[in-house]
């Protein structure tokens, strides 16, 4: 995999001029803060060599690379997830491409149900913590070369883009919850128990993605800082049901803020 992913990487260096060192993972509905990239370079995910391809509606299924915050981006519009078929490696592939593009620094964003009883729809979740609920380990097998064999993962989540994303929120007025991220594997939605198993195993939101791409960032020595978009509430009293459609938009409600939290972290790096 290893002869795979340096292909990518020189594919994707020969047709590009920029060499950005921040990444940006756009979850469901997160699309949007494409628009916000002054793009330079764009190119599917199906005319890039051994790249995977997104099946999920929301997500455009194209890497981008461009400008945010006057400082060089790439980002994928579109993510791979474990319930649509994909390895664990196929998943992350992205992730350790970034790797041999040089990329130190990685945003990632997600559509999640709240499980705590003091969020509402429409909240940006700054995640502080994650739990790994799903049934593969991105890093099972033969250690990839990027990083150490068993990974401390004591600070998944950067304190100093934490406490920064805090001071910008602080300043433009911008509501900002915090909160715990667990991941399963989907594709189905979790009933009423489940939601309550979440939160008293210390979660605050629950999703299908994220987790595995930040866990191989780690690995690959990159700083993380993610946020979740509150799009349901799996709060007793509070569940109904959901869609996929009505997740959609209830993220793309709020992108604007969660641009403008990336944008100003982007800049002040």
């Amino acid at each position: 995999m290893l002869q795979a992913i340096q292909e990518t990487a020189a594919w994707i260096k020969s047709h590009t001029a920029l060499r950005p060192e921040t990444a940006i993972v756009l979850g469901t509905g997160l699309g949007r803060l494409a628009e916000e990239i002054e793009i330079v370079d764009a190119f599917p995910y199906n005319e890039i060599p051994h790249f995977p391809v997104s099946t999920v509606e929301g997500h455009s299924g194209r890497l981008l690379f461009g400008r945010l915050g006057g400082k060089e981006v790439m980002a994928l519009e579109g993510r791979f997830h474990y319930y649509e078929g994909y390895t664990m490696k196929e998943v992350t592939y992205p992730e350790r491409v970034m790797h041999e593009l040089g990329i130190k620094n990685f945003f990632v964003s997600n559509a999640s149900g709240g499980v705590n009883p003091d969020f509402e729809i429409g909240d940006m979740m700054l995640i502080t913590d994650h739990i790994n609920f799903l049934p593969e380990h991105p890093l099972r097998g033969k250690n990839f070369p990027y990083g150490p064999r068993f990974l401390d993962m004591s600070e998944a989540y950067d304190k100093q883009f934490l406490a920064l994303a805090r001071e910008i929120a602080k300043e433009k007025g911008i509501r900002v919850v915090e909160g715990v991220y667990l991941a399963n594997q989907g594709p189905t939605y979790e009933t009423p128990t489940e939601y309550k198993m979440y939160r008293r195993l210390g979660a605050d939101a629950v999703g299908m993605s994220t987790v595995p791409e930040v866990i191989v960032a780690r690995h690959c020595g990159m700083r993380v800082f993610g946020i979740s978009i509150i799009t349901d509430l799996g709060v007793e009293g509070k569940i109904v049901e959901v869609t996929h459609e009505e997740v959609q938009k209830a993220a793309n409600a709020v992108q604007p803020l969660m641009a403008e939290i990336f944008r100003s972290i982007i800049a002040r790096i």
